[in-house]
């Protein structure tokens, strides 16, 4: 059965990968501006969701939207399960998230 903190590890990688695409010397300084800013430290992300978001709309403005698209690319590409939601109106970051977290919890 699937675990919280492997789900978390995974959400994790695809949140690295997605900020790797800026460029190596810009994810190490998003990450520092969220630990000194907005004090989440790079493992407490999950748990953080919230201040996550809103430290990328801080940070990036109008183009965290599109951090936020491939974060959730990656993620849904890392647990390998169809995204179930209970509702067809667009879910905004976090919702996403919590929904890919029970889908991959119930194990696809």
């Amino acid at each position: 059965m699937p675990k919280p903190q492997d789900f978390d590890s995974l959400l994790l990688t695809a949140i690295d990968e997605a900020l790797l695409s800026l460029g190596e010397s810009v994810r190490t300084s998003i990450y520092y501006h969220l630990e000194r800013n907005f004090k989440v430290t790079q493992n407490a992300i999950p748990a953080n969701l919230p201040q996550f978001q809103t430290a990328l709309e801080k940070i990036f403005g109008l183009g965290a939207r599109f951090l936020e698209i491939l974060i959730m690319k990656n993620l849904y590409a890392k647990i390998s399960c169809p995204l179930v939601m209970e509702s067809k109106e667009e879910l905004e970051f976090v919702k996403y998230v919590e929904a890919a977290r029970q889908t991959f919890l119930k194990g696809c």
